[in-house]
């Protein structure tokens, strides 16, 4: 999986988080699909920081590229 790609689906979705004070950084894609990213700033000390990453990220990404297993937050 490419991660040109993926940065490129973070990209469309990192002004929304940026709206709120936070961001998010591709860290590393693995052969078996799973995108490790950080998120920053406010979305880094969020109490809703999971159910960003997990219904918002991890589900446009999954949307836009199929091949994308699950997205994890290290």
């Amino acid at each position: 999986m490419e991660k040109e790609k993926i940065q490129e689906v973070l990209n469309k979705i990192r002004p929304q988080l940026q709206a709120d004070g936070g961001d998010v950084e591709l860290v590393e894609v693995s052969e078996q699909g799973i995108v490790k990213v950080r998120l920053k700033g406010a979305c880094g000390s969020c109490p809703m920081s999971k159910m960003t990453l997990k219904m918002g990220i991890e589900k446009f990404l999954k949307q836009q590229l199929p091949e994308v297993v699950s997205v994890e937050s290290v």
